[in-house]
């Protein structure tokens, strides 16, 4: 049986697209490579897009089409931080609580070594410890992702995002993930392998979640 032409024109038109959108993640990927190793290298501040743009091999232009601002280039997985407790909360297992959801999931990610977690490595931590601006933009999504987490416990027990229970256990549960997070920062900082920070985050991730339990125990539990 032969393929309509129509047919033909459509399935290359995919093609061409999807390869496309691969060579932009390609392009994208290539300049946050760049970019992160001339900030770690070099300094955050003291690093220039017109730097980046040498080194990836692009124009100033092409930088700043995929990195509006120069924050970006340095914490360009902003999207899944902010979002991942939200996420989270929203996919929790059936009868599960959102404290219990959350803490599975950070216990993973502990186990996993995830960047995202805060298991960067020390060259990269020491460079956004040592950056002014990317210090204060880190604290900014740490109040994203609290945000993030209060929409989505809203949405989950059906109550106002800004009804006090929401907004109290938010600041709660963001909180616990704002301590973890600088916990691993510091350990990083002061020379510690990942597997060793994962063994201390266990057990104390564990008891800093258990801390919850007789406010958020059965609180927006699915």
């Amino acid at each position: 049986m032969g393929i309509e032409p129509s047919t033909m024109r459509d399935t290359a038109a995919t093609g061409h697209t999807g390869l496309r959108e691969a060579k932009k993640r390609e392009t994208r990927q290539l300049i946050s490579d760049r970019a992160t190793r001339l900030f770690m290298a070099q300094g955050y501040e003291r690093t220039t897009i017109a730097e980046i743009a040498d080194a990836a091999r692009v124009a100033k232009k092409t930088v700043t089409n995929y990195f509006p601002r120069k924050e970006d280039l340095a914490l360009d997985h902003q999207d899944e931080f902010v979002s991942g407790p939200a996420r989270t909360v929203a996919a929790r297992e059936p009868g599960e609580s959102a404290l219990a959801a959350l803490r599975r999931a950070f216990l993973s990610a502990v186990a996993a070594r995830d960047p995202i977690a805060g298991f960067a490595g020390p060259d990269f931590t020491r460079m956004v410890a040592e950056s002014p601006t990317l210090s204060v933009c880190l604290r900014g999504l740490h109040d994203q992702r609290e945000e993030a987490l209060a929409a989505a416990l809203a949405e989950a027990t059906g109550a106002s995002p800004g009804d006090i229970t929401v907004r109290t256990a938010a600041s709660l549960l963001a909180g616990v993930h704002r301590v973890l997070f600088r916990r691993i920062h510091d350990l990083t900082l002061a020379g510690h392998t990942d597997s060793e920070i994962a063994e201390v985050l266990e057990a104390e991730a564990t008891q800093a979640f258990a801390l919850l339990e007789p406010a958020l125990a059965d609180y927006a539990r699915g």
